[in-house]
């Protein structure tokens, strides 16, 4: 039996159903928005008195659940925004009360209006929600972040963004902007829809670096495009092969700073050891250049790759290096380990390749987040590699360990010779 009745709204006027069920309803529920949205409805003056208005997601699902458990009979109307099921109220309904329960009734969404409007195809677009919600203990796992949108635009022709107030249209420019070469920048245009369905709708087209100058009424979508993308034309695609290359990126194609960089046969050595899953969420501490972290991006696309590092210098290379290879599973943290770690979703695997003298902590600390999974630590000195392998013990995970020594060969004169590296201990510890 349907008690719960989503009617989307905002775009054209009730449907013959949705307006006999908005018409008999006892109870309607509305957030202060849509109130306004909904009072240029005709059914509004018949029904204004029956309205209740909740702006809280949380406390709109508690109002319905303890109405519906205090009257076996009763019904309730939602009035959710555009189509309830495209990043909106309906997902979480049928979480919460079930199919059997919740019908929906979609009106258009502000995304298919607002690729109408730019007269852009919207069939082969990426679509994502920037919207987290009032709440940030109850809001959902969003499945891209800001800072992927760079690397997102460089490979995506279009890419529709529905905004909130903090990741709005200025902000997304801006991070465009910051993350971006300028080849790139010139290949894309930015459109903010804002206020799509109300009488004063507004359209813009601009470039990042007008976008970022302005300010936008809420709500608004986003909409990127870059017809360069895909075509075998874009500028920002390197000259290097390194794009195709799925494992074996080398020093030479990895921005760094000051020799801080992960030596390729050290690095080859610690994700072999890792032993990565397609799936799942690796934790790169002490990242530095993010050499690790590329690696294992482009090993394991659906590998949710959060790198951690507090430098700001290295922060800087590792937004290169993502945006350069295109890398939309990778999500930078700033901060120090491991309190920075309490924010993130628990490990499947863990590199630890620098710990400002905290690896007993940091080790400690990943141990208590995982059931079970492997940590990997490169350390160079033989106190670091003790205490290494001690906390892993401690925590319960078997240890094995190598020493990596390597010499590269180098030209002298005519003839070459062999230039030894300072040696890394790589110590596995599995659980």
């Amino acid at each position: 039996m349907t008690r719960i009745f989503i009617i989307g709204i905002g775009y054209k006027p009730l449907d013959k159903r949705s307006r006999e069920i908005v018409l008999k309803s006892g109870t309607i529920l509305a957030s202060g928005r849509l109130l306004d949205v909904f009072s240029r409805y005709e059914e509004y003056d018949a029904v204004k008195e029956r309205i209740r208005v909740i702006d809280n997601i949380g406390e709109t699902l508690n109002f319905m659940k303890v109405a519906l458990n205090g009257d076996e009979t009763s019904t309730i109307t939602l009035l959710a925004s555009g189509d309830p099921m495209f990043f909106g109220i309906g997902r979480r309904s049928l979480e919460d009360f079930g199919k059997d329960i919740c019908e929906i009734l979609p009106d258009m969404s502000s995304m298919q209006l607002a690729f109408a409007r730019i007269k852009e195809p919207w069939d082969d677009a990426l679509l994502m929600s920037l919207h987290g919600g009032p709440d940030p203990n109850r809001r959902r796992k969003l499945e891209y972040a800001v800072g992927d949108i760079p690397a997102l635009s460089a490979r995506h022709q279009r890419i529709g963004i529905l905004t909130d107030r903090v990741n709005n249209p200025s902000a997304i420019a801006q991070v465009l902007i910051s993350a971006s070469d300028a080849e790139l920048l010139s290949s894309l245009k930015v459109y903010v829809c804002a206020k799509i369905g109300y009488p004063d709708e507004r359209v813009t087209e601009g470039s990042a670096y007008e976008i970022a100058a302005l300010s936008f009424p809420d709500p608004n979508v986003v909409i990127i495009t870059n017809e360069k993308a895909g075509s075998g034309e874009a500028p920002h695609r390197p000259s290097h092969t390194a794009h195709d290359i799925r494992f074996g990126l080398t020093e030479g194609e990895i921005d760094h700073s000051r020799g801080l960089i992960t030596k390729d046969e050290v690095r080859a050595t610690a994700i072999h050891r890792l032993r990565l899953p397609g799936k799942g969420v690796l934790w790169d501490i002490g990242a530095g250049s993010g050499s690790v972290s590329m690696e294992t991006a482009r090993l394991c696309p659906d590998l949710r790759i959060y790198a951690i590092e507090k430098n700001e210098e290295q922060i800087a290379n590792i937004i290169k290096n993502r945006n350069r290879f295109m890398l939309s599973n990778i999500d930078i943290i700033r901060g120090s380990a491991p309190e920075i770690l309490t924010s993130l979703p628990a490990p499947d695997r863990v590199f630890i390749g620098g710990s400002s003298g905290r690896i007993d902590d940091i080790i400690s600390y990943a141990a208590s987040r995982m059931i079970s999974g492997v940590i990997v630590v490169n350390a160079t000195t033989l106190e670091t590699f003790s205490l290494t392998a001690a906390t892993l013990k401690k925590a319960g995970y078997s240890v094995e360990a190598s020493q990596i020594s390597v010499s590269r060969m180098k030209p002298i004169g005519e003839g070459h010779f062999f230039s030894p590296q300072n040696p890394v201990f790589v110590i596995q510890g599995k659980k």
